[in-house]
């Protein structure tokens, strides 16, 4: 697939890094020419200069024969405005944008053929609201994302010591909740993977991934820790894109402070909303966040465009009492070495954006993408078609197909009915299958047996 990205920034260079692992013809186009001869040198893909919403521009990255644009410039009307160019001009069947200001994503209406023709539109607010609105649902869950439209949820969670099924074998999880279709999907020990199978014991401290039906999360969860209880007071360092979103979903639910060091910012915001406490400060002062009883405090979420910001500041909030704190990091490598005793979780707008990207990039009827662990890992939801004896999936047993190692069948869904996995279930045509890849490189061989028939080997 030949593909251009619009923006080499950090969203334009992981989304480049995910792809070139695949069979793909990538062009980056950006600003900076310093930053593309690093990428050039690096994965070894076509550059050019310039502004990425200029006709001359786009046709020098080869826009005439492109198959997919992604435009993920910092600028939402430049992102725009290339995906309208593109389609006048070029007719690039397939324009992807990212759009953060809420002015724009609160009319749908914009995007489509009859106003700015892209096809999908990428807000990482949007997605980190969804995020952070999914781990308040079931607190002490480090990760939670939905397939089949909700049917079914991959949950992280870290066992501990008090958990019934810690210290004991997989397997038991069924005998303690017979009725759970809930499946363990991966296991990660000392950041090292584990596939389960029903004699691996669970100890304390490993991460786990499950799936299961959004009715049955809270039970499997309470056999790996104790439950915690529920969150009511939340606040938030940061009044940019992201913490004005977080806050218009949440202050109806929560009792929300939102902490804005721009005095413009605070008061704009605070015109906004409705129901959240406005506080105009810097989230790293102690005394304010002393005054403002962070000891009290449920969830502290430090959401700025600053990374170094974000992690001084939850470990503060962290150190003065706050139960729970989770810093929003931008950067991998900061990623990579934040501290889990001194910060509870890290989200990353870039891997989520990454996920969201990917599902419409996949080959096959791919429908969902999660990208995990930084990108090392991915959990995907694709389609199943085909007809028996010449489809690789359909009408076999889950044993006898030949699974590559390091893929988890997760979970199944067949007419809006979640069914548990064994290894004789029986994949049919439309089933939504849900897989646990703990090894990307296997991500072809998946597509190409859920594509549809083809001869078996």
């Amino acid at each position: 697939m030949k593909i251009i990205i619009l923006g080499a920034g950090q969203v334009g260079t992981s989304v480049l890094a995910s792809l070139c692992s695949e069979d793909n013809d990538i062009v980056v186009v950006d600003k900076q020419t310093s930053v593309l001869r690093e990428l050039h040198d690096r994965f070894d893909i076509g550059t050019v200069q310039g502004n990425a919403a200029h006709p001359t521009v786009l046709k020098r990255a080869g826009a005439d024969d492109t198959d997919m644009l992604i435009a993920v410039t910092s600028d939402d009307e430049t992102n725009m405005l290339a995906c309208q160019i593109s389609h006048t001009l070029f007719n690039i069947p397939k324009k992807i944008a990212r759009v953060r200001a809420i002015e724009y994503l609160s009319y749908p209406e914009i995007f489509s053929k009859e106003g700015v023709p892209i096809d999908v539109v990428i807000s990482p607010e949007q997605i980190v609201t969804q995020m952070i609105e999914r781990l308040l649902e079931y607190p002490g869950a480090s990760q939670v994302l939905d397939f089949a439209a909700g049917r079914v949820r991959l949950v992280s969670v870290r066992a501990l010591t008090g958990g019934p099924l810690v210290g004991r074998e997989i397997r038991e999880l069924h005998q303690h909740m017979p009725n759970v279709h809930a499946r363990i999907a991966a296991i990660f020990r000392n950041a090292r993977p584990i596939i389960p199978n029903g004699r691996q014991t669970i100890e304390h401290g490993d991460e786990v991934f499950f799936m299961a039906s959004s009715e049955e999360i809270s039970d499997v969860m309470s056999e790996l820790r104790e439950l915690d209880k529920p969150y009511k007071r939340l606040m938030f360092a940061g009044g940019g894109h992201i913490g004005k979103r977080v806050a218009q979903a949440l202050e109806h639910r929560y009792q929300v402070k939102v902490i804005e060091k721009n005095a413009d910012r605070a008061k704009k915001i605070a015109g906004d909303l409705t129901n959240t406490v406005v506080l105009l400060g810097d989230a790293s002062d102690k005394e304010l966040l002393l005054s403002e009883n962070i000891e009290n405090t449920d969830i502290f979420c430090a959401i700025t465009n600053d990374d170094e910001a974000n992690i001084l500041s939850a470990m503060l909030a962290k150190r003065l009492g706050a139960r729970r704190v989770i810093s929003l990091v931008n950067k991998a490598a900061y990623a990579d070495i934040v501290d889990p005793n001194q910060i509870d979780l890290v989200i990353s707008p870039q891997q989520s954006t990454i996920g969201a990207l990917l599902r419409h990039i996949r080959k096959g009827d791919v429908v969902q993408v999660h990208s995990l662990r930084h990108g090392d890992a991915e959990a995907l939801e694709a389609v199943a078609h085909g007809t028996p004896g010449k489809s690789k999936v359909i009408g076999m047993p889950i044993d006898r197909i030949p699974i590559p190692p390091g893929v988890v069948m997760g979970a199944l869904v067949r007419d809006r009915e979640v069914i548990q996995v064994h290894h004789d279930t029986v994949i049919e045509e439309g089933d939504h299958v849900i897989m646990f890849l703990l090894d990307k490189k296997v991500i072809p061989i998946i597509e190409q047996m859920f594509q549809g028939d083809a001869p078996r080997r």
